[in-house]
């Protein structure tokens, strides 16, 4: 076999495998792509365990395209809350009101109509278009990357886009003529629970163990290669838990930038001590009855890690400044990131 490129023979011992082992998870109960898709981009960056309830809940309200794309965008992203990254919840709509406007409100079923979809690259055509379509169209994510990558021992790095292309390529030139989508989903289920990142794989559960030439030469952790991860920016700031005749203040963010148009607590840029932010609420014209700091919380997002301080205020009248609300709309209607979650 030449380096990098991938074995014809993995086929069937693979699909042998999952047939076997593969576990039963929501989105495979059809092939349904709306299913397909919604699950496809929860998992975006998300674990497996952490999306099933989400799922189920979310299917359970919006079960179509057409109910998604009607939803209120406030109910879409309570729906959404607690799973981050909520521009994939944005693009889900955006994509299910462009299928209603132009295909009819069906999915559609070829690769380049799906790729035209907003929030689809070129993994989630992949993963639909061969587990909903059965066609040959690899989904190449970083599971798959690390297992064709280790069969192979290939030095080629995966963040490169251009290395990306050519392993999704190579694994589309030996995709069977049946079970295109349980070979698909063999290659995710392998790399999430046998081809482990960050420690040892699984090699002596491995069905492809014997053709896997990094494991026959004793240097499967050596890959993939690709690059090391930059540190994240650590961003200092203060949130306030303000609290007025048993309502909480809160307030949107900017259309743009992290976690744009969403609810949040009010809040600065600065971490303040206890004594900076009594001068900010003066500053701001709050009348405070109580003030108490609460314990720091960390948040942590793909290239940013917030480090908050906290402060619990009573203030003696709401401030039109803020829409204030009950627990009870906080728990049933405003959708209010993990992050700001944390204070409540």
């Amino acid at each position: 076999m030449k380096r990098n490129e991938i074995p014809q023979t993995i086929v069937t011992p693979l699909l042998d495998w999952y047939h076997r082992n593969a576990r039963i998870l929501p989105w495979r109960e059809n092939r349904d792509p709306y299913r397909i898709w919604i699950s496809e981009i929860m998992l975006q960056q998300t674990r497996v365990d952490t999306v099933i309830p989400y799922y189920k809940r979310f299917l359970s309200v919006l079960p179509d395209i057409k109910s998604l794309a009607e939803v209120p965008e406030d109910e879409l992203m309570k729906l959404w809350e607690g799973l981050g990254y909520y521009s994939r919840a944005r693009n889900l709509q955006k994509a299910a009101k462009k299928m209603v406007d132009e295909f009819g409100g069906e999915f559609p079923r070829t690769p380049r109509e799906v790729a035209t979809l907003p929030g689809i690259g070129p993994y989630t055509t992949g993963a639909i278009c061969s587990i909903a379509f059965e066609l040959p169209t690899p989904a190449v994510d970083g599971n798959v990357l690390r297992v064709i990558s280790r069969i192979c021992r290939s030095d080629e790095n995966i963040d490169d886009t251009a290395v990306r292309k050519k392993m999704t390529e190579r694994l589309a030139a030996i995709y069977p003529e049946t079970d295109r989508g349980d070979f698909t989903q063999s290659l995710m289920e392998l790399g999430a629970i046998v081809c482990l990142p960050n420690g040892l794989p699984l090699c002596d559960r491995c069905p492809l163990s014997d053709q896997c030439a990094a494991h026959l030469a004793g240097c499967e952790t050596d890959y993939p290669v690709k690059n090391e991860k930059a540190e994240r920016k650590q961003v200092k700031m203060t949130v306030f838990l303000l609290r007025c005749n048993g309502k909480i203040a809160v307030c949107k963010r900017e259309q743009s930038g992290l976690l744009a148009g969403l609810w949040q607590l009010p809040n600065t840029d600065t971490a303040f001590n206890q004594k900076a932010a009594e001068k900010w609420l003066a500053e701001n014209r709050f009348s405070v009855n109580f003030i108490q700091k609460t314990p720091k919380r960390k948040h942590v997002f793909t290239h940013i890690e917030w480090q908050m301080n906290g402060y619990d205020v009573e203030v003696a009248a709401e401030d039109e400044r803020f829409t204030w609300v009950s627990p009870e709309q906080l728990e049933q209607e405003i959708a209010l990131p993990t992050a700001f979650r944390k204070f409540l």
